[in-house]
């Protein structure tokens, strides 16, 4: 019974941090809509990294989607 129970909050998570590279997404969107002052090549970067994260996400990839997007995030300073 602890087994099951177990087995069942791990996939409960891993499908509630699947789910939260749309938000990820979201957040990156709002922040590039305020025009931050980035250098060239930083929103260059941004960029790619938030079209890697929407595209590993579409091809169920959560995990590399969500490092893409987190790093995207960490140059919006978000």
């Amino acid at each position: 019974m602890k087994t099951y129970l177990f087995a069942l909050l791990a996939l409960s998570s891993t499908l509630a941090f699947a789910h939260n590279c749309p938000n990820e997404m979201k957040a990156i969107d709002a922040k590039l809509a305020t025009k931050p002052v980035l250098t060239g090549p930083d929103m260059t970067k941004v960029q790619a990294m938030r079209a890697e994260g929407e595209k590993l996400h579409k091809a169920g990839k959560h995990d590399d989607s969500m490092k893409a997007l987190g790093e995207a995030k960490k140059l919006l300073g978000i």
